[in-house]
């Protein structure tokens, strides 16, 4: 399928990016190997927090709560064990309420939106958000927008410069929601999300400047079989790249490791910056 046949709006992916060719999707394949990564790490983890007395298994809390966003046609159970290991890390975790991200991508952040005000009014204080892939974009236009609600974002694998730059996979999957949705099956995306007006201002949000009170790590991988790593290192943001498929940098704890070491970099940034003023 060339841009020409996708459903997506040609001007979602820029000249200098380019799909993923068929065959990358195979490196995805080693999201087997990072899921054990994860079993092997969190056995570990249990003994050596049973290997410590009771008062010592505490942890320092965040201030700032965290939220996570899934990636396109997915929900909040496919972070459910990055959140896991970031609870235990010290973090205040909460879902996205986003049981399958396959609908209009502006419906998706104002939702999220009620989501951090609820969360923001409840703690009394900014949230942090992570976001895998399409999860990232979202969590980008909304700090955009709303950096009184928004203190941090790490996005995974997020494509935000080019989200046309994916798999031809992704591409089949967007037209068949598109075709539901022209038959009438309600909450799915139309042709007005992914290529007309509602695509066009999802686009635009996403790359305006995050607002400098707003901290911005952007983790990508070179592995990545789904979606053009270029695109996911927004110049605005603290790049980090890891080694671990599209899929597995919702689980790998390597990847978490840098995700919870953002969150804490981004927590202190902001506080040092709030000390200053």
């Amino acid at each position: 399928m060339s841009m020409d046949d996708s459903p997506l709006g040609s001007f979602l992916l820029p000249t200098g990016f380019d799909r993923p060719h068929v065959a990358a999707v195979l490196r995805e394949g080693s999201v087997v190997a990072e899921a054990g990564r994860y079993l092997v790490r969190a056995r570990e983890d249990r003994r050596t927090r049973r290997s410590r007395s009771y008062t010592g298994r505490s942890v320092e809390r965040a201030v700032e709560p965290v939220i996570l966003v899934p990636g396109f046609m997915a929900g909040d159970g496919t972070l459910a064990l990055m959140a896991r290991t970031l609870r235990a890390r010290g973090f205040r975790t909460y879902r996205s309420h986003i049981h399958a991200n396959v609908g209009c991508t502006l419906n998706a952040a104002a939702q999220l939106e009620a989501r951090l005000e609820a969360i923001s009014l409840r703690r009394g204080t900014r949230v942090q958000i992570v976001g895998h892939s399409l999860g990232g974009m979202i969590a980008r236009g909304i700090a955009v927008r709303r950096p009184d609600l928004v203190s941090g974002i790490v996005t995974l694998g997020s494509p935000m410069l080019a989200p046309g730059a994916h798999h031809i996979a992704l591409s089949w999957g967007v037209d068949a929601l598109v075709g539901l949705s022209r038959a009438g099956v309600p909450g799915l995306m139309a042709e007005e999300c992914v290529a007309g007006a509602c695509a066009r201002q999802s686009f635009d949000e996403s790359r305006a400047p995050v607002p400098p009170s707003v901290g911005f790590t952007a983790i990508y991988s070179k592995r990545d079989g789904i979606v053009d790593w270029r695109a996911c290192v927004d110049p605005l943001a603290v790049p980090v790249e890891v080694t671990a498929s599209h899929v597995g940098m919702a689980l790998d704890p390597r990847v978490i490791d840098h995700v919870s070491a953002a969150l804490r970099r981004q927590i202190d940034t902001a506080q040092l910056a709030l000390r200053s003023a």
